[in-house]
């Protein structure tokens, strides 16, 4: 009887392990057979993220979607370079030193242009009235981004030379700093920093990039990716739209939610969204075609090593 207790108990044991070590047929059916990885800054993949309505989206697929954040598009690209992230959010010039660098890098989306989401500011009581009255004047701003290309469209229509300017590289925080102190005559920045200057410090706005450059958003994925993965990424581009055509009816709920997101007073990020334009869509040929102009400048300024055909970097299906 001892014998027959302890076959039993064995047996118990036995089957009780097998339960513990083999997920169960439920559980495998439910586990994601591809997966996402999004790289994201504080912006619109932020608030997907915190909604999760791109997971519930891709579910039927059988993705799941895993999250990382990122303090600026370079270091986003850096990830996607190395393989870590998928997807990501950047502005106009990082994705193009990331293809002089050979980063396998794909245009999956672009935003709609958002010109009047950046300036150049000068203090409120500066003698500056016109862009030809920046030559010679200290002009700061951030290397190699897209306000690096309109302050160079917008001087030459100003009929100024690059070299007419005194420019001061500067990142966003310590570029404000200077212009506190007035060290520097001008500042070309974007939002949020843009409303943020006007609001707290009084800056003006000297001139705005309508009439002069896009100022686009794109969404990049990597070349590998997209071949396997156009069905994933044509859900992802339409969620993102969705939450913009959300944002353009609900102007100041969408600011509260970016308010908290970024830090900032909720006015600040009230002017910043106000003047935002809202639309997402796939890549074009035509799209690129505006990016490849930006990708020409930076060339003759020295800023990239080499010329880039930014065809190189569309996925399959482009139109």
């Amino acid at each position: 009887m001892t014998s027959s207790h302890s076959i039993q108990r064995r047996r118990l044991l036995q089957g009780a392990a097998t339960a513990i070590a083999l997920p169960s047929f439920a559980a495998l059916a439910q586990s994601p057979s591809r997966t996402l990885r999004v790289g994201n800054q504080k912006g619109a993949l932020t608030v997907l993220k915190g909604r999760g309505t791109l997971e519930k989206r891709l579910a039927p697929l059988g993705v799941g979607v895993t999250w990382t954040e990122f303090n600026a598009g370079p270091v986003q690209l850096e990830a996607l370079n190395v393989g870590s992230i998928d997807f990501g959010d950047v502005g106009e010039a990082p994705p193009i030193f990331a293809q002089a660098a050979g980063a396998p890098l794909a245009y999956v989306a672009a935003t709609v242009p958002r010109p009047g989401a950046e300036a150049v500011l000068v203090h409120k009581d500066s003698p500056i009235k016109t862009v030809a009255d920046l030559k010679g004047k200290k002009v700061a701003l951030n290397k190699g981004s897209n306000v690096h290309y309109f302050i160079v469209r917008l001087a030459e229509q100003a009929g100024l030379k690059y070299s007419d300017l005194n420019f001061v590289f500067l990142a966003p925080p310590d570029a404000r700093a200077a212009f506190e102190k007035g060290s520097i005559d001008a500042w070309v920045i974007w939002d949020p920093f843009l409303a943020s200057a006007e609001l707290t410090l009084g800056a003006r706005i000297l001139a705005d990039g309508k009439g002069v450059v896009g100022n686009r958003g794109y969404y990049f994925s990597s070349l590998p990716y997209v071949a396997k993965n156009a069905d994933v990424l044509k859900l992802v581009v339409e969620e993102i739209d969705k939450l913009d055509q959300w944002a353009v009816a609900n102007k100041s709920a969408y600011a509260q939610e970016l308010s908290t997101l970024w830090g900032l007073p909720k006015p600040v990020v009230d002017v910043s969204v106000a003047r935002a334009a809202y639309g997402t869509a796939p890549i074009t040929k035509a799209i690129l075609a505006e990016q490849q102009q930006i990708a020409d400048t930076f060339f003759e300024l020295k800023l990239i090593p080499k010329k880039i055909n930014l065809l190189e970097a569309a996925g399959a299906g482009i139109a």
